[in-house]
């Protein structure tokens, strides 16, 4: 029986691992794989690690790392001192990494230093903006992998013009049906009731970028809010972006918007039941950008830039950057319509399968 590893550390990493530990761990492969998870801590709240967890019926880690807070260097040491001795102490033969997290790079770096093949799921994505400490973590991983599975066909062509070594599988991109199961389960979530939300009143607001937490693009969050003072908000917001703004003197500012909705952060499927209700959304995620395209809401996203390129070439993703006029005019004015039958650029759904059916194939030989 073969070990696979699979190191996650943060809310992406778990929502990609879902599918891949329900197939290995199904009657088709259970006696051809041990699935062992090992959590970094990377996500160090616990009580949304857990609902996350919990969401997607994934078991309690093998491991918790409990890395926990720090600076990149700092968190990606600790992982990689840990994780050097797990994999040596269980005799793994592959180890999974999943998108763009310290954690991915911090595993993949790991698996490679003690001479195991690393598996990169989400691979090849580019926003080519080195700043993003993202970027930097999926260039690395990629060019350290052994196998790369690219979600669509511009990661593809990315980490063709890298001349990247590892063996690439055209898989198609997780999300497809990782949303498919996600729209069965939202009719039980009752997020809208709890908010005294109707479908189709509100428009749904996320950040967390670090570019994003300063003083000027904070304000200019606030200018766009007050311009937008006759439109719901509703903004899922973390507890440290609520301790930074009172560090900036802004959170009273922010308060007096009262149009906007400030709710703490919520579990995935509330998330999606949010998502897939509003009538826009304006976000810095690359995660929801994809997520709106999938459940057909128009995407706001206020960077400069974006890995998802499909996106915003299918008309249904625009960039403003935090752009007070530019993001105002967008949530005034932009209105995309929506598509009689949506063009699969993630793929068709059968993603896990692909992934899982060549590993027992790169395993077996």
């Amino acid at each position: 029986m073969k070990k696979i590893v699979s190191v996650v550390g943060a809310r992406p990493n778990f929502i990609k691992l879902a599918p891949i530990h329900k197939l290995i761990n199904s009657n088709e492969y259970t006696n051809r794989f041990e699935h062992i998870i090992i959590h970094t801590g990377q996500h160090y709240d616990y009580k949304l690690s857990e609902i996350f967890f919990r969401e997607f019926s994934l078991p309690q880690a093998n491991y918790n790392l409990d890395v926990g807070s720090s600076t990149p260097c700092i968190q990606i040491a600790e992982m990689l001192k840990k994780l050097e001795h797990l994999f040596h102490s269980n005799k793994i033969d592959l180890v999974l990494v999943y998108g763009d997290t310290n954690s991915t790079f911090a595993g993949a770096l790991s698996a490679t230093k003690s001479s195991i093949n690393v598996a990169h799921i989400e691979s090849g994505l580019r926003s080519f903006n080195r700043e993003m400490p993202e970027e930097v973590n999926r260039i690395l991983t990629d060019h350290i992998s052994n196998f790369l599975y690219p979600p669509t066909k511009t990661a593809i062509n990315n980490l063709n013009s890298e001349n990247i070594r590892g063996e690439m599988v055209n898989a198609g991109d997780i999300s497809v049906e990782i949303i498919r199961e996600a729209e069965t389960k939202i009719r039980n979530s009752s997020i809208l009731e709890n908010l005294d939300l109707e479908p189709n009143e509100y428009y749904l607001f996320t950040l967390h970028r670090s570019e994003n937490t300063n003083f000027e693009s904070l304000q200019s969050v606030i200018n766009i809010f007050k311009n937008i003072s006759d439109l719901k908000i509703v903004f899922p917001i973390h507890p440290r972006t609520v301790n930074l703004l009172n560090q900036l003197n802004l959170y009273k500012k922010l308060q007096k918007c009262t149009n906007v909705k400030l709710i703490e952060p919520v579990g995935y499927m509330d998330f999606i039941k949010l998502l897939k209700c509003a009538i826009k959304v304006v976000t810095d995620s690359g995660g929801t950008q994809k997520e709106a395209y999938l459940l057909k809401t128009p995407c706001i996203t206020i960077r400069n830039n974006t890995e998802w390129v499909e996106t915003i070439e299918e008309g249904w993703n625009i960039l403003t950057g935090i752009d007070v006029e530019k993001t105002t005019d967008a949530i005034m004015n932009w209105n995309p319509q929506k598509p009689s039958t949506q063009n699969p650029i993630f793929g068709k759904g059968m993603t896990s399968n692909i992934i899982v059916n060549h590993l027992k194939r790169v395993l077996d030989e």
